[in-house]
């Protein structure tokens, strides 16, 4: 019976290389993606399907929001969790790797590749903190890192795996027309790296209670207000901000339009006493004739009646990026 692994892979090219690189070996690699509020899983999926290996997504969003409140390791530039987020992922690895008779996992991480998360001291760190660390391989900077069991056991050729460094790709451009795979970009794609989106998280953060899957969902479309009542205020952009609020929001939320004409949607999180405030800001960008009285209705059928806001008062209850 050969031997199958199980590697993480958001989709770029660096997971791809590394299932690549095993699979010359003979082992049988599944791919994992992990999914959350904060990253899709789609380029995963896109990346098993191009090397016909099979692919499972794993939820991690619960994990993540708890990662958010304390972060044993700290945060990188913005509200990132790096090293707790790799740990985190790599626990659940390891874990779905046990229920499936895996002899291993690995992932693409290449040493100095970023400067958080993947200089030697983190990579040790993030493989000892994931409880897995001796059936971690990590292909493409293997001959660089101390010998895993399964390289000590020989289930897999240390010789033939890879002692890539730093942030250069050219060997990974070789490599990958080397087995056939066609050039990307490596995948990223965490919105908590944003600095724009860590600034409306943080004050969600401030507010007990309100860090939930959807408000970090919904964080990420239209405008975000701080409301002096508690609750965060969102107020759509364009038709495709509304059409993602109101696909985002929940039972917990309160969702807002005009009456009789189309409008932004807005939703509140949290206390209902900013309710008013919220009306009025979206009168605002609907463009309601200033001193105008508008009629707003929530979903459940609440008409409420506002006068639009002020520039100024818009500008100043509107979360910005924090420099």
């Amino acid at each position: 019976m050969g031997v199958t692994a199980l590697g993480a892979c958001s989709g770029g090219m660096d997971g791809i290389l590394a299932a690549a690189l095993l699979a010359e070996q003979g082992v049988s690699v599944e791919l994992v993606t992990f999914e959350s509020p904060f990253f899709s899983p789609e380029g995963g999926r896109a990346a098993a399907l191009e090397l016909g290996a099979p692919w499972h997504c794993e939820d991690i969003s619960e994990g993540m929001l708890e990662l958010l409140r304390d972060p044993p390791s700290g945060f990188g530039k913005n509200l990132n969790p790096c090293i707790d987020c790799h740990a985190l992922m790599f626990s659940r690895l390891g874990q779905l790797a046990l229920r499936r008779g895996a002899a291993f996992i690995f992932t693409g991480e290449v040493l100095g590749q970023r400067p958080m998360s993947q200089n030697r001291g983190s990579l040790n760190r993030i493989a000892r903190l994931s409880g897995y660390q001796d059936i971690l391989l990590r292909p493409l900077s293997a001959k660089l890192l101390r010998p895993t069991r399964p390289e000590m056991e020989g289930l897999v050729d240390r010789e033939r795996l890879l002692d890539l460094s730093g942030r250069g790709r050219k060997r990974q451009r070789e490599l990958a027309a080397r087995v056939g795979i066609a050039p990307r970009q490596a995948a990223g794609g965490c919105i908590l790296t944003d600095p724009a989106y860590s600034s409306r998280l943080a004050r969600l953060l401030e507010r007990p209670g309100l860090l939930t899957v959807e408000n970090c969902r919904l964080l990420q479309h239209g405008r975000v207000y701080d409301l002096p009542g508690g609750a965060l205020g969102i107020v759509g952009r364009n038709r495709r901000d509304n059409l993602a609020l109101l696909e985002t929001a929940g039972p917990g939320h309160t969702v807002v339009e005009l009456t009789g004409v189309p409008g932004p949607i807005g939703v509140l999180m949290g206390s209902p006493e900013d309710l008013t405030l919220l009306c009025s800001l979206v009168a605002y960008h609907a463009k309601v004739p200033p001193g105008t009285r508008a009629i707003l209705a929530t979903r459940d059928g609440t008409l409420v009646s506002a006068v639009p806001a002020t520039e100024r008062l818009n500008d100043d209850l509107m979360i910005r990026q924090t420099r």
